[in-house]
């Protein structure tokens, strides 16, 4: 089994910063891609950022050069550096993760629980 826990959601000023991590658990063999996806309400959930094990990265438009994607593959973590922020950034913001697990090996994609992000004027 495997598990994604994100932290560092909250509420900031537009023009402010905030850092979102995400930790996978269980027993992982590799991790293949990390992302963050964003959900307003009443919207549809929207692509924010990806990395992969090797580093690509991918970005939406609406955030390039604001956010910064980042990743530990040792403790598989990944990070959203989230600078510059709008108010239009407001969200909950969901970790995803394709995993290679268990015995024998799979692989599966698993997502968080979401972390708040409220950006005021």
């Amino acid at each position: 089994q495997v598990q994604l826990v994100e932290s560092g959601g909250g509420l900031v000023q537009a023009g402010g910063s905030l850092r979102l991590s995400c930790v996978a658990s269980g027993s992982i063999f590799s991790i293949n891609i990390m992302g963050w996806y964003r959900q307003a309400p009443g919207e549809e959930r929207e692509l924010v950022a990806t990395i992969t094990h090797s580093g690509a990265t991918n970005y939406a438009d609406s955030v390039k050069g604001r956010f910064t994607v980042s990743k530990d593959n040792a403790k598989n973590t990944v990070h959203l550096q989230m600078d510059s922020l709008k108010p239009e950034d407001t969200a909950v913001y969901y970790c995803e993760a394709q995993v290679i697990w268990g015995y024998p090996l799979k692989t599966s994609d698993y997502w968080g629980q979401g972390t708040q992000v409220t950006v005021s004027d």
